[in-house]
């Protein structure tokens, strides 16, 4: 199956075109699509962090880890690895911020929501919900994660709304376990998805 995979992978990426027309106006476009977004963190250091953070992405850094980011923006690595990991924050704001925009955009009466599961090979076990599962992507049970995504698909376009990392039961029923590893104490929706799809 893998194999299968990177051979159709190879043909997408030869049919897929750029035309100019795409590219043109891409940045302006994408700080007004990410404006919203930083404007709902409210304080100012963590607004000026997320935008330091996607200009770092999108910059020509070999590495675009925290650490490149904060040096090539003359700021402390300390300061982004928080904002990046650790920092308490509500994602329901940025959550909304992005349903709204698509179905402002692509919304339609008969629209349909899709739910598509998608596994990632890890190597390790500390990674939240890493486990010996199936990874549907590779066609084969493999040491890896799995993420639920949910989308939003009608005929003027289609986009991403809502995923969910995939919690195995010997996960959600290991508190050790996920303090460790930093799963937050307000897991339900995590847990609940781990028992019903187990």
């Amino acid at each position: 199956m893998e194999r299968r995979f990177e051979v159709r992978k190879q043909e997408i990426l030869k049919e897929a075109d750029i035309k100019p027309q795409v590219v043109n106006g891409m940045l302006k476009r994408l700080e007004q699509f990410a404006q919203p977004f930083i404007a709902s963190f409210g304080r100012r250091e963590p607004k000026e962090n997320a935008q330091m953070y996607i200009c770092g992405l999108l910059s020509d850094l070999e590495r675009k880890n925290v650490e490149s980011i904060a040096y090539r923006y003359d700021r402390t690595r300390e300061a982004l690895q928080k904002f990046i990991g650790t920092a308490p924050r509500d994602y329901q704001p940025l959550q909304q911020e992005l349903v709204r925009q698509i179905g402002a955009e692509t919304g339609e009466d008969d629209g349909v929501i899709v739910f598509d599961p998608s596994g990632h090979k890890k190597c390790g076990n500390n990674s939240v919900g890493v486990q010996r599962q199936w990874l549907g992507r590779f066609g084969k049970v493999d040491n890896g994660q799995v993420g639920v995504y949910m989308g939003y698909a009608s005929r003027k376009e289609h986009g991403l709304v809502d995923e969910r990392l995939y919690l195995p039961k010997q996960w959600a029923n290991n508190k050790a376990r996920r303090k460790k590893c930093g799963v937050p104490k307000h897991h339900n929706s995590l847990e609940a998805l781990a028992l019903y799809l187990n």
